[in-house]
């Protein structure tokens, strides 16, 4: 730490995210990416004229992705905010709608980058506990007069509220913010964008990183009210009025149009899901429900960081939590089939060797 940093800044923990490690070639399953390339419409947008233009600004308002993401959703362009991946679009809200003054609350066991963002900004914040099987209880949500910020479905449990239960929490206090992470509701689930138009308090987080297999491309976007977007907007010009390359406005737009292709990735990654869950419950693991595109698992004989690092070993990253609650528990993305079977062979080999070891 430099003498020239901040003293607000000397406690903070940056977000961790999963390794890169360049020491040999793994198959790649901590972080939630995808292996599955973009949509054939992404590469014709990256054309020869696109290019060469990159000498001049992109436009800083994204009339033309906000307008697509909108058609996709059937909103008007005025209730879409788009950023530097949806972790931008967050930290866009909180710098937006939370002060120092501020008390929020989220799930103790949830994405990481909330509490950053809340010790980063100052904020009060309250983690609230899961239940035991690591669902949502969403009473204190409804009671509380604290700001709102839920991933749903959940990271890293995987598990989904139904939409019901995140307007039960929008309207129960208009008078707080209520914000909804949706990066993985692409996997069979329901989004919350149509509560938008009733809930002026709540807004939809969403992002290309996952299911529409962009992660590289740094895209995400927000949809509310026209008056919480304008003032995300303002924000984000007094900040960083140019945070979106030419390139990603146009890969953006042509994948957000492709529809048939989200379509078939989604289907292929959650079959691909439940095949790996069904064949690792057969070999005695726990696996919470999940609605993304990766599993939540758990061996009563296996050390959830002997595995990490036995998989590791074997070329095969996943990610492994040291932190109470879900140190016994490895989160795996769900990849290609072929990347899936590598980890069953893998699992196995690892199974059997635990069971000469404990004889």
């Amino acid at each position: 730490m430099s003498q020239f940093l901040h003293t607000k800044y000397a406690d903070l923990r940056p977000y961790i995210p999963g390794e890169q490690p360049q020491d040999r070639k793994y198959i790649k399953l901590n972080a939630n990416e995808t292996s599955m390339p973009p949509s054939s419409e992404v590469l014709k947008a990256l054309s020869n004229p696109l290019i060469r233009g990159m000498g001049k600004y992109a436009d800083p308002h994204c009339h033309a992705l906000r307008q697509a993401i909108g058609e996709y959703y059937n909103v008007p362009e005025e209730q879409v905010f788009v950023g530097n991946g949806s972790d931008e679009v967050l930290g866009f809200c909180f710098m937006s709608f939370f002060s120092e003054t501020s008390r929020i609350c989220f799930p103790d066991i949830t994405y990481g980058f909330y509490e950053v963002y809340a010790n980063a900004f100052h904020l009060d914040a309250q983690a609230i506990p899961l239940r035991e099987d690591f669902s949502i209880d969403v009473e204190p949500y409804v009671r509380t007069d604290r700001h709102v910020v839920l991933a749903n479905p959940n990271a890293p449990t995987g598990m989904v509220l139904p939409v019901q239960a995140i307007e039960r929490i929008a309207a129960a206090c208009p008078e707080r913010i209520v914000v909804v992470d949706e990066a993985y509701v692409d996997y069979g689930n329901a989004s919350c964008v149509p509560l938008v138009a009733r809930y002026p308090n709540l807004v939809v987080v969403q992002t290309y990183s996952k299911s529409r297999n962009l992660a590289g491309a740094r895209i995400g976007f927000a949809i509310a009210s026209p008056e919480v977007v304008s003032d995300m907007m303002k924000i984000k010009c007094a900040f960083n009025p140019f945070n979106m390359s030419a390139m990603a406005l146009s890969v953006g737009i042509a994948a957000i149009r492709d529809t048939e292709y989200l379509k078939w990735c989604t289907r292929r990654i959650i079959e691909n899901r439940e095949y790996t869950k069904t064949r690792l419950e057969r070999m005695g693991f726990y696996a919470t429900d999940s609605h993304t595109n990766f599993l939540f698992v758990h061996h009563p004989a296996l050390d959830a960081e002997v595995y990490y690092r036995a998989l590791k070993a074997a070329g095969i990253l996943t990610r492994h939590y040291a932190v109470p609650r879900i140190r016994d528990f490895l989160r795996i993305t769900v990849g290609t089939r072929a990347e899936m079977d590598a980890v069953l062979e893998a699992t196995e080999k690892i199974l059997r060797c635990q069971g000469r070891h404990a004889s």
